[in-house]
């Protein structure tokens, strides 16, 4: 079940504010950036990725690694990295009421070009959710410098708590995409 995004054509102009992400979170180690589109009001408002107090995010990571999800933000990080993951959302700003991606308008897409130059050991992508995969292939798949790398992609379940799937389901699917991808390195 989706809930239904606000109707842009009601909001009096002047009103649609424009929403910046967040940074990459990414170091020497990661192989497999997971894309999200945008972060929440409540991510934004935590200057977090995934804080929003229902969202599946980091209770999947947790269980992908065998450990019990970190309370402090910074070990939910370091965790992260650890597993050999990256994160980043595909956009750099967009207009949005509220926190649903079918709200977005007015996208502009991060640069990937050089995150992907200066961590050239990344070699899969694995999408949170369809629209962060819709999103990629329309502002940032076509860029030279990212068709021309040999980038597996993957489009995972969204952990968003409006993506009305049980956990162990969400958790069945992460895990089969990507525990495979590492057991392919």
């Amino acid at each position: 079940m989706r809930v239904k995004a606000p109707s842009h054509d009601l909001v009096p102009p002047g009103k649609l504010r424009s929403k910046r992400g967040l940074p990459a979170i990414v170091d020497p180690r990661a192989r497999i950036l997971i894309i999200g589109t945008l972060p929440g009001e409540e991510s934004l408002r935590r200057q977090e990725y995934y804080g929003h107090p229902r969202n599946h995010f980091w209770p999947l990571i947790a269980a992908l690694a065998g450990a019990e999800p970190p309370a402090a933000y910074a070990d939910r990080v370091s965790l992260l990295k650890r597993c050999g993951f990256a994160l980043w959302d595909v956009l750099l700003s967009a207009e949005r009421i509220g926190s649903l991606d079918s709200a977005i308008r007015n996208a502009r897409p991060n640069r990937f070009a050089p995150l992907f130059r200066d961590y050239p050991d990344i070699a899969t992508i694995a999408f949170n959710g369809q629209k962060a995969h819709a999103l990629f292939r329309q502002h940032v798949a076509h860029d030279r410098s990212t068709a021309k790398r040999d980038l597996r992609l993957l489009v995972l379940p969204s952990t968003s708590p409006t993506y009305v799937r049980p956990f162990e389901e969400k958790l069945a699917a992460w895990r089969g995409a990507l525990l495979q991808e590492f057991r392919a390195k």
